[in-house]
């Protein structure tokens, strides 16, 4: 799938619905639970269907990010999946310390 900065994402098998921060140049296969996402703003799965060894909860708020390709993601609506880029999972972003004020 090729990925736009702005567009909504939502899974196909729990609640998880995203929001692309930063996209790649290249196509990306972006999994929720084991399922690729698809376009939209509402997840039509309740999470029941998901294998266990894709579980891993999509947190609300949080940035999900794949620095090697250059995607980032912002999670709007939280489910059970892992959220997961060409096969990798994406980790939450971390945040940059701020300077010291001495």
């Amino acid at each position: 799938m090729h990925l736009k900065s702005g567009q909504s994402l939502a899974s196909s098998v729990d609640t998880t619905t995203v929001v692309v921060v930063r996209a790649p140049a290249e196509e990306v296969t972006l999994t929720c639970g084991g399922a690729e996402m698809v376009s939209g703003k509402v997840a039509t799965g309740d999470g029941s269907t998901i294998d266990a060894s894709h579980l891993g909860d999509s947190l609300l708020g949080k940035r999900y990010v794949d620095e090697e390709i250059g995607l980032e993601i912002l999670c709007t609506k939280p489910g059970v999946g892992r959220l997961d880029a060409n096969g990798k999972p994406l980790p939450i972003k971390s945040a940059k310390p701020l300077p010291s004020s001495d």
